[in-house]
């Protein structure tokens, strides 16, 4: 599975956690019980991560959505926004821009006409505030 469908089953996964709040490890068991699908190893971790991490991600995502609450989120952009920033702190291997890039693609794929560019605003925010380890070369 190439890393960019490994990332998009991981935004399904972290999404599909927003909605029915169970833990992402009952998810994964329940999709590969149903023998329909195989969950990729980079998906797994990156989902797990999010779930462990939620609470330092929600806190970048509340410093950089000015005038927003996170009541106010889409599902999509919220999950979105955890999958991006939790590679951007915590994924040395992958440089700012794809994980930015790639929220972006999966928020046009999957959101609505206004989750792309709000996806882009606040990622770019969170960027600045980070510092950016971007070295410009992309992996995927």
């Amino acid at each position: 599975m190439k890393r960019r469908e490994a990332r998009e089953q991981a935004f399904v996964l972290i999404f599909e956690r927003s909605i029915n709040h169970d833990t992402t490890e009952e998810i994964i068991d329940t999709a590969e019980m149903s023998g329909d699908i195989r969950i990729d190893e980079f998906a797994e971790k990156t989902a797990v991560g999010v779930e462990r991490n939620e609470g330092i991600l929600n806190t970048q995502i509340e410093q950089n959505i000015r005038g927003w609450t996170m009541a106010r989120l889409s599902k999509v952009s919220l999950s979105l926004l955890r999958l991006a920033i939790y590679e951007m702190m915590f994924d040395d291997e992958i440089p700012v821009s794809v994980s930015i890039n790639e929220a972006i693609d999966l928020a046009k794929k999957y959101g609505g006409a206004e989750d792309a560019p709000f996806v882009n605003g606040v990622l770019g925010s969170v960027a600045k505030t980070l510092g950016e380890k971007d070295d410009g070369s992309a992996r995927d």
